[in-house]
């Protein structure tokens, strides 16, 4: 469950720590308070979208913290790793930045948003303000269903198949052309070919013509520094070089090396000397004799290059790129001229995909008929309990259309289509549900879905709208119920809900030196009393009001003691 929430520089909030309870927590106060942000601050915090006008004006960064206890072992946890501390405290934090950057943090080591956003669908589930029109959303409905029937690996299962066709549809399409089409391609391929195997392409050859290209330009140049370099280390008719230079000092030393031992060392480094000038006078030599430079080879190299330079400007920067795309023009040439031999082919395959990608869809579909049944009864259920006794609640199945009745979703189009009064057709939720039913409706889903589902805490942020009277002590008793087993957290306008919760917040707004705070302030009876009144009778607080609130809170303790 949530138990700590730390809140800095979120919007009108400066500051805040909330130490939310087991069971049903309500938050009130005002419009425009913000209570809604503290929600907003929660699923920061657990990876949700964030934006930078979050961030506090005159605030360098905002930070949202959160502590969770009593966590079950995560499927999260088993996969990135990590886990609640030794004494069973999962710390997560979040900082928003003006830049757009989030530093997210889990017990103190970074996670990215990604990560923190698949650890916070395990943790918690958030019920906005404008999560009921998603039941106006029929694209919706096939989700809401999935989840509730846990047919995930179902759907993977047919998505694999489905993918497998798709991508051979695919390849068919490209060999499925007309005889016109088919001739003018292979015209162009075989002309593309021709015209690339008669340059003789060799991988490397242009760096090696230009390098070659380079030498013929400076021979003269080169040629006279070899020379030189020549004739200083092996000298000529005139005069001695290093070498000779070197091995005529060495022969004097040598008598001298028998009389001393410094001499003998001397000699031995000239010998070396030596040595190593002679080998370089040699490999000198061998470049000189090496340079061999036909008449005309330039003019060659430079027509060569120029042919790569044409053909380079088709088919592709570098010599290697141009010999890729030659033998993709052979194999989609082959491909064409035995196109009807690899269609008939590719057709035996396209049927046996098809078959197996409508048997994998089949079971899906029968996977959801069963969970429809089993979700068309409890969303009555809920709802009976929820003061809609007499509503009937179904979802209807219709094929998908398209090629083969199929897309990645499955086979099957699903709405979810609902009476509100007795002797009425059943029609789209869309067009008959009021707000007050949605919301209701809504509610009804998500206590269903979270039957299924490792979250522990369950946020609603204002799912009163439209609710009133008798059905607002139901929604009321309905979220006392589910908070038997899981942690509430409710924003609420109404005094029925707010004095159902165990724990009750209030948030209020105030002025200190012209800027705007908000706080967060935990309720004792009497301050809880006070602001039932406040919900029920707004500015003017009576004592019949304050009466009222008493009686409401004994009532709801009464209720809450017999569950």
């Amino acid at each position: 469950m949530l138990s700590l929430l730390h809140i800095e520089n979120i919007a009108v909030i400066e500051r805040a720590d909330i130490q939310f309870h087991q069971g049903f927590n309500a938050l009130t106060g005002e419009t425009g308070a913000g209570k809604s942000i503290v929600v907003d601050a929660i699923g920061a915090v657990t990876g949700g979208r964030t934006s930078r006008d979050l961030i506090r004006t005159g605030a360098k960064s905002a930070q949202v913290s959160a502590v969770f206890t009593h966590l079950p072992q995560l499927d999260w946890f088993r996969e990135n790793g990590g886990g609640p501390d030794e004494e069973g405290n999962l710390l997560v934090e979040r900082e928003l930045q003006p830049d757009g950057k989030n530093i997210c943090r889990l017990n103190g080591r970074p996670i990215t948003v990604s990560q923190l956003r698949a650890l916070g669908r395990q943790l918690l589930n958030i019920h906005g303000q404008h999560d009921g029109q998603q039941l106006l959303d029929e694209s919706c409905h096939l989700d809401y269903l999935d989840g509730f029937g846990e047919t995930g690996p179902l759907l993977e299962q047919f998505r694999g198949s489905f993918e497998a066709l798709s991508a051979l549809r695919r390849e068919m399409d490209k060999l499925a052309m007309d005889e016109s089409e088919k001739a003018r391609r292979m015209d162009s391929l075989e002309f593309q070919i021709a015209e690339l195997e008669r340059a003789q392409l060799q991988p490397g050859e242009e760096e090696q013509l230009k390098e070659r290209r380079s030498l013929l330009h400076n021979a003269g140049r080169l040629m006279e520094a070899v020379a030189g370099a020549h004739a200083a280390l092996s000298g000529d008719e005139d005069q001695d070089g290093a070498a000779g230079l070197l091995a005529r000092a060495e022969d004097c030393l040598t008598g001298a090396a028998r009389f001393s031992g410094e001499a003998s060392r001397l000699l031995e480094q000239l010998t070396e000397l030596r040595c190593t000038a002679d080998d370089l006078a040699g490999q000198v030599r061998d470049l000189q004799e090496s340079f061999e430079f036909e008449p005309g080879e330039l003019d060659e190299i430079e027509g060569r290059l120029d042919v790569l330079y044409r053909l380079k400007k088709k088919y592709g920067s570098t010599v290697e790129e141009m010999l890729d795309y030659l033998e993709r023009c052979r194999r989609e040439l082959e491909e064409i001229q035995f196109s009807s031999d690899t269609l008939a082919r590719l057709e035996q395959e396209r049927a046996r995909l098809l078959e197996q990608a409508v048997r994998h869809g089949q079971a899906l579909s029968q996977a959801r008929r069963q969970a429809a049944e089993r979700l068309q009864k409890r969303i009555e259920e809920e709802l009976a309990q929820l003061d809609m006794p007499k509503v009937r609640f179904q979802v209807e199945f219709s094929p998908k259309p398209g090629e083969d009745g199929m897309d990645a979703t499955g086979m099957d189009q699903v709405q979810f289509l609902m009476s509100a009064n007795v002797g009425e057709a059943l029609k789209p939720i869309q067009k008959i549900a009021s707000g007050g039913e949605l919301a209701r409706i809504m509610l009804a889903l998500k206590n269903v879905l979270a039957e299924n589902e490792q979250v522990g805490t369950l946020v609603f942020d204002e799912v009163d709208t439209g609710v009133s009277g008798r059905a607002a002590q139901k929604v009321a008793r309905k979220l006392a119920q589910v908070a038997r087993g899981k942690q509430v957290l409710c924003v609420t306008h109404l005094p029925q809900l707010a004095a159902m919760a165990d724990v009750h917040f209030t948030v209020h707004k105030g002025e200190r030196k012209g800027r705007t705070f908000t706080e967060v302030e935990l309720l004792d009876r009497e301050g809880r009393k006070a602001e039932l009144a406040r919900l029920s009778a707004g500015e003017v607080v009576t004592g019949a009001a304050l009466e009222s609130a008493a009686e409401l809170l004994d009532g709801a303790a009464r209720y809450k003691s017999e569950l």
